[in-house]
């Protein structure tokens, strides 16, 4: 691909639903303008501390840029410095002339909306172009709806999957279960790709009997998720 307009995108994601999302803005622009595209994370933690759920969010991520032409991913971990920092440093390497943000409040990327972080990249990189783009919300942990995702799998039975959170030969897919706070029963939802799309359906007493996608940010009353 012929970069003609000479422009170069970067995407900043952290973990959450929202990440694909502002890939895909990425994507598009990227596309249109025939640009290579960059998508940054940046973690605090050395990557084999990571959780399960953090992982399987940068292997979407990952997976999302194999399927694009010149998309690039890129993992900052065991980053002790700001991330207004670290942004500018990839910028500058990698030549960006746009940013994409999402409008989160999601742990350390809460700074970059603030005004002060704003500045900070504006004086560090006054050449780059910042869009902020506004994201929906996530689960919040102490509103009583779902506790912490674990890395599970879904096993063909019959006409349904059964849940397991052990990895065998009959695994089908590979996900993270997120599971109702107060119940004794494995009810919740369960995030996987399937093919290119990204699902989240429903599990009830261990089992799922139907790939609907459930929109839990549209269908009930989402906060951001905690800082850890």
């Amino acid at each position: 691909m012929i970069n003609i307009y000479n422009e170069s995108i970067l995407v900043c994601v952290y973990y959450g639903p929202n990440g694909e999302r502002l890939i895909k803005r990425g994507c598009n622009i990227a596309k249109m303008l025939k640009a290579p595209l960059y998508i940054l994370t940046v973690d605090e933690k050395p990557f084999d501390e990571l959780d399960a759920e953090k992982v399987f969010y940068i292997e979407q991520w990952k997976k999302i840029a194999d399927e694009h032409q010149d998309a690039h991913f890129i993992m900052k971990d065991n980053e002790k410095r700001p991330v207004s920092k670290v942004i500018a440093e990839v910028a500058r390497k990698k030549n960006v002339t746009q940013i994409i943000l999402g409008q989160t409040a999601q742990s350390r990327w809460q700074q970059i909306t603030k005004g002060s972080i704003i500045n900070d990249l504006l004086h560090d990189i006054p050449f780059v172009d910042l869009h902020i783009i506004s994201v929906s919300r996530y689960i919040r942990n102490d509103e009583g709806l779902y506790e912490k995702g674990v890395r599970a799998y879904l096993i063909k039975e019959g006409n349904h999957y059964k849940l397991s959170f052990n990895h065998t030969k009959d695994s089908v897919y590979e996900g993270i279960f997120f599971k109702e706070i107060g119940t004794d029963f494995d009810n919740g939802l369960f995030r996987f790709m399937k093919g290119a799309e990204t699902l989240q359906v429903q599990v009830c007493d261990g089992l799922v009997t139907d790939f609907t996608n459930i929109d839990a940010s549209t269908a009930m009353s989402l906060n951001d998720l905690d800082n850890e």
